[in-house]
């Protein structure tokens, strides 16, 4: 049996609604053999009706390796899971707890959470420039006023977006040294020293938010990266780091920004 009996199956063929994609959930499961039905049937009345654990159900019963973890998959997204098993679990509710059948044999799994799914990608200074210019509008970091007391952050971005007349919106986010962005910077960015962490990270999802596509940029890429996955921890989504750094984009797309 594999490490995981509902992982790497391989979701082609499956159809989903476009939707889904932006979609993960936290899986755990318990699997049997493909003839024992009856006993997959009495597990989840324990568990729906005695309030047994499936954890413990798992570590006792499944065939999966994933018992020795009491039966935790971990958050999935459509494509990455056996169809079968991905059409369950993204039709049930968090706290449910469901069965279907693979190739592996009868499952039982419960949804035990769901959330927006986490990109965290490369780009280079080129389609980051193309992107910049063709699909977005910049959002202003949010830091409140008199005037816009009480807006939440989500409300700002959805106004932005209707202003810009369908572009979305989007957070450029600048990691390195006040010193190094006056020696050189792209208009827009928002400057987040990493050598400031403590003075930023405790709010940052008050200054940023945390499903809004959001671009890193540092001088070559690294810090930028580190940044990027950091953020990813914290809950953000829609994460992007440019490759290179303003170094990149300066040989390769404006020239009229310093190289240091």
């Amino acid at each position: 049996m594999a490490a995981s009996a509902a992982a790497g199956g391989g979701g082609a063929g499956a159809r989903w609604a476009e939707e889904e994609w932006d979609r993960e959930v936290l899986v755990q499961h318990v699997v049997v053999g493909a003839d024992q039905l009856q006993l997959l049937l009495e597990l989840q009345r324990r568990i729906i009706s005695e309030g047994v654990d499936l954890s413990d159900v798992a570590a006792e019963h499944s065939l999966c390796a994933s018992r020795e973890k009491g039966g935790m998959v971990g958050w999935i997204t459509r494509g990455t899971t056996e169809p079968e098993f991905e059409e369950a679990a993204f039709k049930a509710k968090p706290g449910d707890v469901v069965r279907c059948k693979t190739k592996h044999g009868w499952h039982l799994l419960q949804v035990l959470g769901d959330r927006h799914a986490a990109v965290l990608d490369q780009v280079t200074v080129e389609e980051f420039a193309r992107r910049l210019q063709e699909q977005y509008v910049l959002a202003a970091p949010h830091e409140g006023s008199a005037e816009g007391e009480g807006r939440s952050l989500e409300a700002e971005l959805a106004e932005a977006e209707a202003e810009s007349g369908g572009r979305r919106a989007v957070q450029l986010v600048d990691v390195r040294e006040p010193r190094e962005v006056e020696l050189a910077a792209i208009p827009g960015f928002t400057v987040l020293p990493l050598s400031q962490f403590g003075q930023w990270g405790p709010t940052v999802a008050d200054t940023l938010d945390p499903h809004t596509d959001t671009y890193l940029l540092c001088h070559h890429g690294i810090r930028s990266q580190q940044m990027a996955e950091w953020l990813k921890s914290q809950g953000f989504t829609r994460l992007y780091n440019i490759a290179g750094g303003i170094d990149a984009y300066s040989l390769r797309v404006d020239p009229s920004i310093p190289r240091y």
